[in-house]
């Protein structure tokens, strides 16, 4: 494999693993609200990765013929690799990869979080987008969107349930205000 498709996997692959690592929920947090989700992402995420991966190396249905396209998909899982940490930043003592509610916690609506509810996993999912651009194959693409989507609207109607619980008519005024995860869409 090219240096720079192993460079960035692994970038990729080690900043979701220290975000899953160090930023877990605290005993002081409300705790079992997460339903086992983030064993699910991991689950789901592996699969389709390795059915991505197979897919295109048995199949020929390339996105574009050019190999190019492979290294624009690399650029895009950088891109949400910034993007991702830029909204854990924004918010800060607040983000958890396990759903639950910090102690004195905020609800964050400016930053990223003006625009999108869901900040994070927005930038995920275009890490994600690019991999499949990355293994040029249609089919790959396709897999890595649907299984990838299916599991953070799974996991956003999770958190979001615990938001409103949380937050109430305050959080059900900034959903009516918002994107979830996909600007402009949904």
């Amino acid at each position: 494999m090219n240096p720079a498709f192993t460079a960035i996997y692994i970038i990729w692959f080690l900043s979701e693993t220290l975000l899953n690592r160090l930023l877990r929920s605290k005993s002081t947090d409300k705790q079992n609200a997460d339903k086992n989700s983030l064993l699910i992402i991991w689950i789901t995420v592996v699969a389709a990765i390795v059915l991505a991966v197979y897919i295109s190396i048995k199949y020929y249905f390339p996105i574009y013929p050019n190999t190019m396209i492979r290294y624009i998909g690399l650029g895009i899982i950088f891109l949400g690799i910034i993007l991702r940490i830029a909204a854990v930043l924004s918010l800060g003592k607040y983000f958890t990869v396990d759903v639950t509610i910090r102690e004195d916690h905020k609800l964050k609506k400016d930053g990223l979080y003006k625009y999108l509810r869901h900040p994070s996993y927005f930038a995920s999912l275009i890490s994600f987008i690019g991999f499949g651009i990355s293994i040029n194959t249609w089919p790959g693409l396709i897999l890595i969107v649907v299984s990838v989507m299916t599991v953070f609207i799974f996991r956003i109607k999770i958190e979001e349930k615990i938001l409103i619980g949380q937050f109430g008519s305050e959080y059900l005024d900034y959903k009516k205000s918002t994107r979830g995860i996909i600007p402009f869409i949904y």
